[in-house]
């Protein structure tokens, strides 16, 4: 029988990357057209994929929704092939709410015009997470094509295999091993497309494992308008080798042969080899402050509006999804490979940052506006302000509560409704014109100014809801107890000190353990470019050891403690200097430790000011066991790393694409796998590296300065350039660079201190006044008020979020702390999908689900996601 080459039509479409979504969409508008036109007027042009991402006809319809439905009955014929994706998703340094939502709403789109392709297409991410089979699996999509990070290593040398989590899901995969563009226009001239093809064929015959020996040669290209000619160069393909059997097809095809092959090879886990293509291992710091707006934004999304819209809409107001998908779209623009990887031009990260500020703009705003709606329907004397402070995790928390009081009180105290007293520290306050308050105040000629007084107390706060403190004037004038200057900070867990040359000796008092010198600060060269990073073969690495502080000390305000370090590390200006050895620029550093009382927390912001090029800063701690393996997490889970990787000793051999240190990326923290040592916390950058002659230090990339989109012999990075050579002096990052970190023990519950460091007690300031009028609902709420209560349990609640079609919520979680945990205390409707689609429908009764007595446990296995809806 003839060896079947299943040809797929296609273009791979980067939004944006050396060129911007305006300049992409403009090219769009004449390749659609071209595109429609074959497939309306020829029968004989049976399919064309839109590279599997929605986002393409969003850009299209904002400049031609006249060909809607021009696009909608090419879709219901089968021959536009869209979806499953809103955007080419990474997968390395986006959470995992980011890469569902990006499929929820690609398939929602796609269902608009017809039935969306049904296959995890990746053609060109930056590698494979291993959490992704089971994602794909929560959307009920058993297949998957990508290109990087595979290789025999893994467990085969075929390019059709299954593809498993270690923990859970499972996909069939058809690998592109060269690729998502060697078919791109392909010559006519028998002796060019020879060439090309004698290259090509030998690679897809040796990895093909069909009956008729299937293999794919897509026929398309960055940007590329459709060929045209095809048709003709397939009649030359036949003629060149009359032995197989050239056609014009589609992926659904290729998998169905598939599917009728036994004995499949399985591989498992994630896919980060950089063997046959480039995986970029530390693109995961390239523009530290794009990807650090990313995470920002992520979690307050994820962690603080979804829940707090959730619970609005329990009370009685509305929950706002199109408010909330428009955000989710803009940052979801944003997780397309090369936009994430911010491998781009200067005048394109302009543009990410620019979605990025408008979503995190939309998301603050959003936030507010429901702390206000709930805050406005609690009852008060008109005489007396309120505080309103939400806990958005499902259990009750006891924390300190830092909060912000706006009066013209002069002096007042904290009540709840029964009149008990609940004394706080004031930290601090300061004057607020009354112009920014209500400017109808100072227009009635009123300018008495107002003050802000900055609190901090201790209460327990209800799960999944709020607590009411009413701020009542008092005689007196409100007295600043001054700040009590100390030579080290105490809590139950940790007593910390401040060295000279600026780091910190912090002592974990229930290890008895001390970790001397931690968050010393390393700068070493960096001659790579916005893809890798890459040290002078001879490097000059220097370390803040040295360095003496200009200013540091440690205060006591009320509940927590303020750490201050300051100092200035002398460093090369660039590379030149560099090689010289020559240290030349300054640069400033200021690390802020906040601990509070009975937290086992340490938060820390970073700011660096940075002069100097091409260079790497990160921020080293100590761990005092030699560690064998890093603990981080990614989506829905953990991941275990050796801190080698064994290709390290065979790569220059193997002719490897990139060197493969073990430089991985983490979505909210990381630790070893020793039970003693210091894990951090992100609410910012997200790479790491396990460091040390003992491996016995965990380094976090603060930031990279390069220079350059993409250069040629790197050190670590042989060979062409990746992307193209253009300069991108923005990516240099010159001027003060600032980080969200926390510290804290390792803990088999990491994941959930994790959660809670980036689930803050948030709180509204309710006053007589509002910028901004809204009129008063027609009902009042409670002075406290829960949702649920769900008892601690190690567990990690990955969202609450009104469904977007049943009647509920979805409570979306997972662990990663023991091979099982049982949580209790929701009343439950179904378990869903990942699609938000019914798995098993449960017979209830429904007098008992009036009466709320469907009490059910959920089961949660080691890494393994899980969705239900509730009603409450």
């Amino acid at each position: 029988m003839p060896k079947n080459v299943h040809v797929i039509a296609h273009m791979h479409w980067d939004r944006e990357w050396y060129f911007t979504t305006e300049e992409s969409r403009i090219l769009l508008v004449n390749n659609m057209e071209e595109i429609l036109d074959r497939l309306e007027n020829d029968p004989n042009y049976p399919y064309y994929l839109l590279d599997g991402q929605t986002a393409i006809l969003e850009d299209y319809f904002d400049v031609k929704p006249e060909n809607k439905n021009r696009v909608k009955k090419l879709v219901q014929q089968g021959k536009l092939l869209i979806g499953p994706w809103y955007t080419q998703t990474d997968e390395m340094v986006v959470g995992g709410e980011s890469i569902v939502r990006n499929l929820l709403y690609g398939i929602k789109d796609s269902k608009q015009f017809g039935q969306p392709m049904l296959i995890g297409y990746l053609p060109d991410s930056f590698g494979q997470s291993e959490k992704m089979p089971q994602i794909l699996n929560g959307f009920g999509i058993t297949r998957s094509v990508f290109w990087r990070g595979s290789s025999e290593r893994h467990g085969t040398n075929k390019h059709n295999f299954y593809w498993a989590g270690h923990h859970g899901g499972e996909v069939l995969v058809h690998l592109l091993p060269l690729g998502y563009a060697i078919g791109k226009y392909l010559p006519l001239d028998l002796i060019g497309l020879k060439k090309r093809m004698d290259k090509y064929l030998p690679v897809l015959d040796k990895g093909s494992v069909t009956e008729n020996e299937d293999i794919v040669l897509p026929n398309g290209h960055d940007q590329m308008p459709i060929q045209q000619n095809i048709f003709d160069v397939l009649k030359n393909l036949k003629e060149l080798y009359p032995d197989r059997n050239f056609f014009l097809s589609k992926y659904e095809n290729v998998f169905e042969e598939l599917e009728k092959t036994e004995n499949l090879d399985t591989i498992f886990g994630e896919l980060l080899d950089g063997k046959y293509m480039r995986v970029h291992r530390s693109i995961f710091s390239s523009r530290a402050d794009l990807k650090s707006m990313n995470t920002r934004i992520e979690n307050k999304i994820t962690n603080i509006l979804e829940p707090l819209a959730s619970i609005a809409h329990k009370l009685g107001f509305s929950y706002e999804h199109g408010l909330i998908e428009s955000i989710w779209k803009y940052i979801l623009k944003n997780h397309a490979h090369d936009s994430i990887g911010c491998c781009c031009s200067d005048k394109v990260h302009s543009q990410i940052a620019s979605r990025f500020f408008l979503a995190e703009d939309k998301t603050d705003e959003l936030i507010k506006y429901y702390k206000r709606k709930i805050s406005d329907a609690i009852p008060q004397d008109v005489a007396i302000d309120k505080l309103v402070v939400f806990n958005l995790l499902p259990y009750p928390r006891r924390e300190v509560i830092d909060a912000e009081i706006i009066t013209k009180m002069k002096n007042f105290e904290l009540v709840d409704e029964e009149g008990e007293i609940y004394p706080f520290n004031l930290a601090k306050k300061e004057i607020i014109d009354a112009g920014l308050i209500d400017r109808q105040i100072v227009h009635y000629g009123d300018y008495d100014p107002f003050v802000k007084y900055y609190i901090n107390f201790s209460d327990s706060v209800p799960a999944m809801g709020y607590k009411t403190f009413l701020v009542k004037e008092i005689p007196g004038q409100i007295q600043i107890k001054k700040d009590i200057e100390l030579n080290f900070a105490e809590n139950k867990y940790f007593k910390i000190t401040i060295n000279s040359n600026g780091s910190f000796n912090i002592v974990d008092k229930l290890a008895d353990i001390c970790y001397a010198e931690t968050l010393l600060i390393e700068d070493g060269s960096d001659d790579g470019d916005e893809y890798d990073f890459s040290e002078l073969e001879d490097d000059f690495v220097i370390s803040s050891k040295n360095c003496l502080t200009s200013d540091s000390n440690i205060t006591q305000l009320g509940l927590k403690t303020i750490l201050s370090s300051k100092f200035t590390m002398s460093i090369p200006k660039d590379l030149e200097s560099r090689k010289a050895k020559i240290c030349d620029s300054e640069m400033n550093i200021e690390i802020i430790a906040t601990m509070y009382q009975d937290s086992k927390i340490i938060k820390l912001d970073v700011q660096v000011e940075n002069n100097s090029l091409d260079h790497r800063v990160r921020l080293i701690l100590p761990q005092q066991i030699t560690a064998t393996a890093s603990v981080s997490d990614n989506q829905f889970g953990c991941i275990k790393r050796p801190v080698v990787d064994s290709a390290i000793n065979v790569w220059q051999a193997e002719n490897w694409d990139e060197r493969p240190d073990p430089i991985y990326p983490m979505l909210c923290y990381v630790s070893t796998d020793s039970s003693n040592g210091l894990s951090i916390l992100t609410n910012s950058v997200r790479e790491f590296e396990i460091i040390g002659e003992n491996f016995d230090k965990l380094a976090i990339t603060l930031f990279r300065s390069v220079g350059c989109l993409g250069k040629e012999d790197l050190y670590r990075r042989p060979g062409r350039p990746s992307g193209i050579k253009m300069l991108t002096p923005d990516s240099q990052l010159l001027g003060k660079q600032k980080f969200q970190l926390a510290v804290t023990p390792n803990d088999s519950n990491i994941a959930t201190l994790a959660k809670e460091y980036l689930t803050p007690l948030v709180y509204y300031n309710k006053m007589p006044y509002n910028a901004m009028k809204l009129n008063d609902v027609a009902f009042t709420l409670p002075y406290q008020f829960s949702m649920f209560n769900i008892p601690e349990s190690g567990f990690v609640m990955s969202v609450l979020k009104k469904a977007e079609l049943l009647n509920g919520y979805i409570f979306r979680a997972y662990q990663c702390s023991a091979d099982q945990v049982m949580l209790t205390g929701l009343y439950l409707e179904n378990e869903v999908n990942l699609n938000e689609e019914i798995i098993n429908q449960q017979e209830t009764n429904e007098n008992d689900i009036n009466q709320q007595k469907i009490h059910k446990t959920i089961v949660l296995d080691n890494n393994i996601v899980k969705s239900y809806l509730i009603k409450i």
